[in-house]
């Protein structure tokens, strides 16, 4: 099978974790999505709290305080050069390092642009409408409608401002990826069945 990268963004209750799954066993790839966060602690020496508390999130320091970690001291100082922006870095360390190593699917943590000079890349963005993906995150969460549609809100709007603040990008906007697709209309077998085909064709397998 050829070396290729697979990079997901995916808006909530879109089903894109389960759709970057049926990928990985398509192109028998490794799949990231919180495994990256196991693997980012790993390569820094840091706990994985750390990396579990600011998740695709922006603005790591207050997290980090909040951890009491001990690359800071308790004025909040830095400590050994440790900037704001490291555990970004540890992140994107990990997904290059895990690319190097052969064919992946990478779910979010701005993998498109922390893999933008790899070779045999290709982005993909899972979108589904509202109304289906209220249902989704009302069934997995257990709460109503309106819970649910807070959850997406807030959830995505964290997603983007971490994404737009360390990729110059605009998440979801489909110039940021090669192809946008609704699972909602097809389903998500079907949808990855789409996706699948697509790849084949970009690079000829």
């Amino acid at each position: 099978m050829k070396h290729i990268i697979i990079n997901v963004g995916r808006q909530l209750g879109s089903g894109g974790h389960d759709i970057g799954r049926m990928l990985a066993l398509d192109f028998q790839a490794k799949y990231y999505d919180r495994e990256l966060l196991n693997l980012a602690a790993k390569e820094s020496g840091l706990s994985e709290k750390i990396f579990e508390q600011n998740d695709e999130k922006k603005g790591f320091f207050r997290g980090l305080l909040n951890l009491g970690s001990p690359h800071i001291s308790s004025s909040g100082d830095y400590k050994s050069g440790f900037s704001q922006e490291s555990l970004f870095q540890f992140q994107s360390d990990a997904i290059q390092k895990a690319a190097r190593e052969g064919s992946c699917v990478f779910v979010g943590r701005c993998a498109d642009y922390v893999l933008r000079d790899f070779p045999n890349t290709v982005n993909i963005f899972i979108t589904a409408s509202m109304k289906y993906r209220i249902e989704q995150i009302m069934n997995k969460q257990h709460i109503d409608e309106a819970a649910a549609r807070r959850f997406i809100e807030q959830g995505e709007s964290r997603r983007a401002q971490y994404y737009n603040y360390y990729t110059g990008k605009k998440w979801g906007h489909s110039e940021s990826y090669d192809l946008c697709i609704d699972s909602s209309i097809l389903g998500l077998m079907e949808s990855e069945k789409l996706i699948a085909e697509f790849i084949r064709k970009r690079f000829k397998i």
